[in-house]
């Protein structure tokens, strides 16, 4: 997969953060010791470090981060698997979205996560790999993750499951609770309720590829994480406390954005170098 932009720039993080702790702008400005001039600037795009620091602090976000964000200047290095592993990004909208695959090399039994815009990609690679797909998992269902269900359903026969709290509306669909384990040969597949961007949120921990693997949806982000005007605390909380936790070697495949690592996110997501 080609290099993917980080899915939110250093504005965006700042506005879903003073969104979800809804803060007004007059409130943040004065709380920051900033001109109002400037604060609407930077929540307009424009890199003032000395405003982009001080308002950092008072919405809780690590400053250096999001000074780095603001320049552009880190990457998350990519993480390798050899075998057993696949990531899609697909056009929808206005945006792209990521949807992944991975499967046991010996059995060759897989499971797909999210179908993306279209999952046409997908499909070829199952065939090429000659996988026999299992499951269908459903991160969330907002309608950019689950897109092309039925054409991926159709085509494979897999089964289909998302969260008790947030099915998918989707014939012969199963829903699962947290903490479930599923499993195709050496691999192991945990559910994390991560919920806060959407009702049932769903983080996949899989282990017996060459990495530990969470696939996140809109949770994560490299820099940054799913917003929520209403569940901005329940979606932070179940971050900090069900991925954070997870190894630091743990590759994070997100909804949106490039792959990245949980090593990576603690020393360069703003919303969690502070914590």
């Amino acid at each position: 997969m080609a290099r993917l932009p980080l899915e939110d720039n250093f504005n965006d993080v700042i506005n879903k953060t003073q969104r979800g702790l809804k803060i007004s702008d007059e409130d943040l400005a004065q709380r920051a010791e900033v001109t109002a001039e400037d604060l609407a600037a930077v929540k307009g795009g424009k890199p003032i470090v000395a405003v982009i620091r001080r308002v950092a602090r008072h919405l809780r976000l690590g400053p250096d981060a999001l000074e780095a964000l603001a320049a552009k200047a880190w990457y998350p290095e990519q993480p390798n698997f050899p075998t057993g592993f696949a990531a899609f990004n697909t056009p929808f909208e206005d945006m792209t979205v990521n949807s992944y695959l991975v499967w046991d090399s010996r059995t060759k039994l897989g499971a797909a996560f999210d179908t993306g815009a279209n999952c046409d990609a997908m499909i070829d690679t199952i065939h090429a790999e000659k996988i026999k797909l299992h499951y269908i998992f459903i991160t969330h269902t907002h309608d950019d993750h689950i897109a092309d269900l039925a054409k991926l359903a159709a085509a494979t026969k897999a089964e289909v499951w998302a969260s008790e709290t947030e099915p998918v509306n989707f014939p012969g669909a199963k829903t699962f609770k947290e903490n479930a384990h599923f499993h195709m040969g050496p691999l192991a597949i945990k559910t994390l309720f991560t919920w806060g961007h959407s009702p049932g949120m769903t983080t996949f921990y899989i282990t017996g590829l060459s990495w530990p693997l969470a696939i996140v949806g809109d949770s994560i982000f490299a820099s940054s994480m799913g917003g929520s005007p209403t569940n901005f605390a329940d979606q932070f909380r179940n971050n900090k406390e069900k991925i954070l936790t997870l190894p630091n070697d743990t590759v994070l495949a997100c909804g949106h954005g490039p792959l990245t690592t949980l090593g990576q996110e603690k020393r360069h997501n703003p919303f969690f170098t502070t914590r």
